[in-house]
């Protein structure tokens, strides 16, 4: 298989409304002014020894909490940018969206409801264009369903 790159995994996003069991099926793609993505998962360990073995812990996962981290120019016009950045000041549910990932490759996404931390929308030195950042946290363990190739 050959290497890919990162612009070929897929970011998108869609409003959520409180109870909302599904997500819809229109999405906004964060694409545009994003230049990079960070993968920031977190992922709880507990180490425990068992006295079948030989006394060493093992490392286990407990938890793991995906997040992504995009960061660029900020586009008050794009629909997805528009849609984070309008959360900046809501708390609670106000941070909830929708979330889904599309491997690189276009074999695989993840969806699920995720919430919107740290958005930046419009920063920056005075020279500079202005900047967009935001962590997005899924709030459970994602969805992964295979893409179904089209026609």
């Amino acid at each position: 298989m050959p290497k890919l790159k990162n612009a070929m995994r897929g970011h998108f996003v869609q409003a959520y409304t409180p109870g909302q069991a599904e997500p819809g099926i229109e999405w906004l793609e964060l694409a545009k002014g994003i230049v990079s993505i960070g993968d920031d998962t977190q992922e709880e360990t507990e180490e425990t020894a068992y006295y079948d073995g030989d006394g060493t812990p093992e490392n286990e996962i407990i938890s793991v909490a995906g997040a992504y981290t995009p960061e660029g120019h900020y586009y008050s016009d794009d629909p997805a940018q528009a849609l984070i950045a309008g959360m900046k000041y809501k708390v609670g549910e106000g941070r909830k969206i929708w979330h889904k990932v599309v491997s690189s490759d276009g074999t695989k996404e993840w969806v699920g409801r995720a919430t919107v931390s740290s958005i930046v929308a419009g920063a920056g030195e005075a020279s500079a264009y202005e900047t967009f950042s935001c962590n997005i946290r899924f709030d459970q363990i994602p969805k992964e369903t295979d893409v179904v190739p089209a026609g």
